[in-house]
């Protein structure tokens, strides 16, 4: 009971910011005593930090307790179809380090060199007494990359090592540390639920652009990834094209098909993959994208707006700030072109923690599966 009550007091300063020992007591219905005994706790083992004391009102100061940057660690590892993301992520979210390998496509051994060599580099950036406060690795990759071979170009034979090797006992052999592992677009939608800086609504969908387009879903308040870890997979789901028949979200709002065009018109797809705060993009090709990526996902939205009451959708992926602005303006246009009779609308907006969402949601994994009372059972542990 009381690791739970930790975990609970460590959740609503996460949720709130800094609070105090009365404000805790009040949302959590116990005594002040108890919350007194496990703040107290928790500010021994590093992981909150007193603020200075809130005069001016009847009693005793308030002394406002604040998550301590320093007080864990975590390492999220993002596998892609076409680079590789190692960071390092100290309790509050913030990136202390990162190391990125570009590849043709991924496969078990190039990953595990990857970050054989990253790993050790970004906990030597660690002072020595705050290395053993790293709690974890999580991974965030796609499920099932042998299915996917002809999309990415990929020999199929090198492609079904994945079919055999345990990446994820690889990896704790390997880093020592506790492993999980979560599809890839499920644990950006994790990063915006735990990291994220907007409005926290507690019913969300959410879609992440990446070579596919993937998503996620919060249900009241807490990542649903389903009995197989894809709940939200929305890549398959069928949505009208320009010609009305139907085809998958993923051949209309993906980077890979934004990469071909590319291609088609005479470019060099490969620098989408390098930096995505930077694209160089004809112009004319971009439009016709994130106009197509625009009405699919005004599709998509109505589909899921069908069977499930949420108050938000939320829009992120690998691309510059502008260019995701533009696709939700895009998207909420054609949202509302359809025909909404009998539905709720959905808030649609931006993500807010952006580009680097898969391998922060990668690390808060570990992060949420020792310090938060939001238990996934779908999320594995090595």
């Amino acid at each position: 009971m009381r690791a739970w009550n930790e975990r609970l007091v460590l959740s609503l300063v996460r949720q709130h910011g800094a609070l105090a020992k009365s404000d805790i007591a009040r949302m959590t219905g116990l005594s002040a005593q108890t919350i007194g005994v496990i703040m107290r706790s928790l500010e021994q083992d590093g992981l909150l930090v007193r603020g200075e004391p809130i005069r001016g009102r009847i009693g005793q100061p308030s002394v406002p307790m604040s998550l301590n940057s320093d007080g864990a660690f975590f390492l999220g590892l993002k596998i892609g179809r076409r680079s590789a993301d190692l960071a390092l992520v100290d309790f509050l979210g913030r990136v202390r380090g990162a190391r990125r390998r570009i590849y043709r496509y991924p496969t078990p051994d190039a990953v595990l060199a990857f970050v054989a060599e990253a790993l050790p580099a970004l906990i030597a950036t660690l002072s020595a007494n705050r290395r053993d406060r790293v709690g974890g690795l999580g991974v965030a990759m796609p499920f099932q990359l042998w299915s996917w071979v002809q999309e990415i170009g990929a020999p199929q034979s090198e492609m079904d090592a994945w079919r055999e090797r345990d990446i994820q006992a690889e990896l704790a052999a390997l880093s020592g540390l506790p492993v999980f592992v979560q599809n890839d677009a499920t644990a950006a939608c994790g990063a915006e639920l735990v990291f994220g800086t907007g409005e926290k609504s507690k019913d969300f969908l959410y879609f992440y652009f990446g070579y596919f387009i993937g998503g996620g879903l919060v249900l009241n308040g807490q990542l649903f990834t389903g009995q197989f870890g894809n709940a939200a997979g929305v890549g398959p789901m069928p949505v009208p094209g320009p010609d009305g028949r139907m085809r998958r979200l993923m051949t209309m709002a993906s980077l890979s098909v934004l990469a071909r065009a590319i291609e088609a018109a005479g470019g060099d797809a490969e620098q989408l993959w390098e930096r995505p705060d930077h694209w160089e993009v004809p112009e004319d090709v971009l439009d016709q994208w994130m106009t197509s990526a625009a009405e699919g996902l005004a599709s998509a939205i109505l589909s899921a707006a069908t069977l499930l009451e949420m108050q938000a959708v939320l829009i992120d992926g690998w691309m510059p700030v502008s260019v995701r602005a533009e696709v939700v303006r895009r998207t909420e246009a054609a949202f509302y072109r359809l025909d909404l009779s009998g539905i709720e609308p959905p808030v649609i907006r931006e993500g807010t923690v952006g580009a680097e969402a898969r391998a922060l949601g990668a690390a808060a994994i570990p992060l949420a599966q020792r310090y938060l009372i939001d238990q996934n059972a779908a999320v594995r542990e090595a």
